[in-house]
């Protein structure tokens, strides 16, 4: 991947997917939202495509909206490979999603990150985060 990447950078990378996963599980907006660019985009097969802060702050509302209906989703990060080249990186993870809802238990299809990152002000920020799935995962109710 060329020149190393210095840890406190890869560090930092990975406690902003941590971030942002554990605040899109327990339904934290604001830390959803604060772990993207004001210019950001997702793409997701079970959300779309959403860009900007306004459309990533409704997004994270729908999935605080389901978690505080009862369904737990848990993602579990793992396997991250980062490339950093001044102010921008490209970040990339492997990604498991466990749904739990009505006392139900199930896995989802595994699948992986693929982000590039911004430094903006000093903090690593996701500027366009892409998630491929594996398969099909039925979020009904979001």
């Amino acid at each position: 991947m060329g020149v190393p990447t210095a840890i406190e950078d890869r560090m930092a990378i990975q406690d902003l997917f941590i971030r942002y996963a554990t605040a899109l599980d327990s339904g934290d907006v604001d830390g959803v939202v604060s772990c993207f660019t004001a210019t950001a985009s997702m793409e997701s097969p079970v959300v779309g495509v959403k860009t900007g802060t306004a459309e990533i702050r409704a997004f994270a509302e729908r999935f605080s909206a389901f978690q505080a209906s009862g369904a737990q989703l848990r993602h579990i990060l793992t396997n991250f490979a980062i490339a950093v080249d001044g102010d921008i990186a490209r970040a990339t993870c492997y990604l498991v999603n466990i749904l739990t809802r009505n006392g139900e238990t199930r896995m989802g299809p595994p699948g992986r990150y693929d982000c590039t990152l911004a430094r903006t002000d000093g903090v690593w920020l996701f500027q366009r985060r892409l998630v491929v799935l594996d398969g099909v995962f039925d979020l009904s109710g979001i």
